[in-house]
């Protein structure tokens, strides 16, 4: 693994077998918290994204923590992220959100309690979209 330049302080975690179906690459979990409030340390290998999804009724908020990624709403340009930026996903937003394709990255996923809140699991970004990002 080449991960120069790439400091996390949380632990990178395990291969993200469980949601392997629903990333483009490699990625990696570390649950850092399931009660109350779900937090999860997700790595992402250079390259690595997720496909489209919406958080229904509970949305979601993305911490930076390490590396360079992007993030995107439908219908809108994506935005480079970094360490320090955060990112508040309200529900029923359809997005993605993932490494660039050169650097790892790193965010802490704090997915927003909800009563019947659920993922729901979208298409892949587009090759052609993604490489378009630099």
């Amino acid at each position: 693994m080449n991960t120069q330049n790439f400091i996390n302080i949380f632990p990178m975690g395990e291969k993200n077998e469980a949601y392997a179906q629903y990333f483009a690459g490699q990625s990696y979990l570390n649950m850092l918290s399931t009660t109350g409030v779900t937090i999860g340390n997700v790595t992402f290998e250079p390259g690595c994204r997720n496909n489209w999804h919406i958080h229904h009724k509970g949305g979601q908020i993305l911490l930076v923590t390490a590396g360079r990624g992007y993030y995107q709403e439908w219908g809108k340009s994506a935005q480079e992220l970094n360490p320090g930026d955060v990112v508040n996903i309200p529900p029923e937003t359809r997005h993605w959100h993932g490494a660039s394709p050169n650097s790892w990255f790193a965010h802490l996923a704090v997915e927003v309690p909800a009563e019947g809140a659920s993922n729901e699991w979208l298409e892949p970004v587009s090759e052609e979209d993604y490489n378009k990002l630099k």
